[in-house]
C-alpha cells in the first residue's frame, strides 16, 4: 500500500499535531491515513501509534486516544516531527512533555507554524526520569501544563532541570505547578490593575454544609456572598462549571456532580454596558502580551465555541476591531501585564481574561498549555491569520534568540 501524502517517508518521523489538527478542522477525509497508520502500528510502529492517538484525541475519542498514547509511550518516549522547510538548517526544539489530552502540554507544534524547526518531544512521567544522554537539541522548553494529573510530574522534574545543558525556557517546574486556580489567585493578589478572583478548595462534605446552611459563603471565601462559581477540581473547558445563586442551588449541583473536590469562587459580573460578556485569550511572550481570540456572548460562561462567533458577523467584526486596537488595550493594562510577567516568572504563558466594570483586567485562568492556533476559516475570520502570525513570529524569535545565547 502506498503511503498517504501526510505519512512521512522517514520511519521515525511523526506527522505531528498541526497537520493532523488541520485535517480534522477542515473536514478532510481521515480514513485513508487512519488505515495506513493502523497498518504501521500493527507492525509495531510506535510513531504510528502516537499519530493515531493524536488523531483520536482530535476527534474527541479521548479514552481511546489516551489508551493508544499509553501503548506508544510504553514502546518509546521520544518522538520527532521534522522541519516542514525543505533544505534548511532547522532549529532543534526539545519539548519536555507528559502523557495526556490536548490540554496537557503547551501546543508547541502550533506555535512553531511555518518555522524551520524540528520538534523533538520527550515524554516524562511521575518518576521524573530523563534519558541519558538527552536527545540532541539547540533549545528546550518545559511544555507540561498545570493540572492535578501533572502535579507529580512537575514536582519530580523540578530538581532535574537546574543543570540543563542547553537553554531551557519555562525552566522552573514549580512555577508551573503553582498555577492552580487557588495558587494563581494567591500569586496575583493585590497586583495593580488586576483582579484574580479568590478560589477555595472544598471537599464534598463542605459543599454539603453550604447546601445545608451550616456554612455561609463568607466562611469559605472571606467577604463572599451569593452567587458563587463552582467547578470540580481537575475539570477544564467549562465541564461542571456552574453559577450557584443560593444554598438550594448547591444541593442540586451536588446531585448532578459526582466529584469529591471542588473549587469555589465569587461570581464577578464582567458584562459590558450592553449586557454582553467578552472574554479574551492572550499569551504573554517574554512579558509582551499578544491576543489570540476574543469571544462575545450574552452568557457569562463564555467559550469561543459557544459564543456565536461563526454565526454572528457582528461578533466577528468586534473581534477584528479588538485585534486592531489591541496595542491600546495592552497599554491600558500595562501594569497588570507587568505584574503577571514578574509574579509568574515564566517566559511563556496564556491567560483567559475579561474586564471589570471599573476597568481592571479580570484574570480567570493562567496556564502554559492553552490552545492557540490559526486554523479558523479565513473566509469568516480574515483577521485571524495575520494576528496569529504575530504570535508565532514572536514565539519563534524568542526561541532563536535564546538558543543563540
Amino acid at each position: 500500500m502506498s503511503a498517504h501524502p501526510l505519512d512521512p517517508a522517514a520511519p521515525d518521523a511523526s506527522i505531528g499535531l498541526t497537520a493532523l489538527a488541520r485535517m480534522a478542522f477542515e473536514g478532510v477525509d481521515q480514513q485513508p491515513l487512519f488505515a495506513r497508520l493502523i497498518e504501521r502500528a500493527e507492525g509495531g510502529d510506535a510513531v504510528a501509534l502516537m499519530d493515531l492517538a493524536t488523531m483520536l484525541l482530535l476527534n474527541s475519542q479521548t479514552e481511546n486516544g489516551l489508551n493508544v498514547q499509553a501503548q506508544a509511550l510504553a514502546a518509546q518516549r521520544i518522538y520527532r516531527r521534522p522541519s516542514p522547510v525543505a533544505g534548511g538548517s532547522p532549529l532543534r526544539v526539545l519539548a519536555i512533555m507528559t502523557a495526556g489530552d490536548m490540554m496537557a502540554n503547551t501546543p508547541l507544534d502550533f506555535l512553531l507554524a511555518g518555522a524551520d524547526a524540528e520538534l523533538i518531544s520527550l515524554y516524562v512521567d511521575a518518576s521524573g526520569a530523563l534519558p541519558d544522554p538527552l536527545p540532541g537539541h539547540d533549545i528546550a522548553f518545559l511544555a507540561i501544563g498545570e493540572s492535578e494529573a501533572n502535579q507529580p510530574v512537575l514536582r519530580a522534574l523540578a530538581p532535574r532541570l537546574a543543570a540543563w545543558p542547553k537553554p531551557l525556557l519555562n525552566a522552573d517546574a514549580l512555577k508551573i505547578a503553582s498555577l492552580t486556580r487557588d495558587g494563581a489567585c494567591a500569586l496575583l493578589e493585590g497586583a495593580e490593575g488586576l483582579v484574580a478572583p479568590a478560589a477555595a478548595r472544598l471537599d464534598r462534605s463542605q459543599m454539603q454544609a453550604l447546601a445545608d446552611g451550616a456554612l455561609a459563603p463568607a466562611d469559605v471565601l472571606p467577604g463572599a456572598a451569593w452567587p458563587l462559581i463552582a467547578r470540580p477540581i481537575g475539570s477544564h473547558a467549562g465541564t461542571g462549571l456552574l453559577k450557584l445563586d443560593a444554598a438550594t442551588a448547591v444541593a442540586a449541583y451536588l446531585a448532578e456532580q459526582p466529584a469529591e473536590r471542588f473549587y469555589l469562587s465569587p461570581f464577578i459580573d464582567y458584562s459590558g454596558p450592553d449586557s454582553l460578556f467578552r472574554k479574551h485569550r492572550i499569551v504573554v511572550i517574554e512579558g509582551r502580551p499578544f491576543v489570540c481570540h476574543m469571544a462575545v456572548s450574552p452568557r457569562w460562561m463564555v467559550h469561543y465555541l459557544n459564543a456565536d462567533m461563526l454565526e454572528n458577523a457582528r461578533n466577528r467584526e468586534e473581534e477584528a476591531r479588538f485585534f486592531a486596537e489591541f496595542d491600546a488595550f495592552a497599554a491600558r493594562h500595562a501594569a497588570a501585564f507587568q505584574a503577571l510577567h514578574q509574579r509568574l516568572g515564566l517566559d511563556y504563558f496564556g491567560i483567559d481574561s475579561g474586564e471589570t466594570a471599573d476597568g481592571r483586567l479580570l484574570v480567570f485562568e493562567v496556564d502554559v498549555a492553552m490552545i492557540v492556533h490559526d486554523m479558523d476559516p479565513p473566509d469568516l475570520f480574515p483577521y485571524k491569520k495575520p494576528q496569529m502570525r504575530k504570535v508565532f513570529d514572536a514565539f519563534q524569535a524568542m526561541l532563536k534568540r535564546r538558543a543563540a545565547v
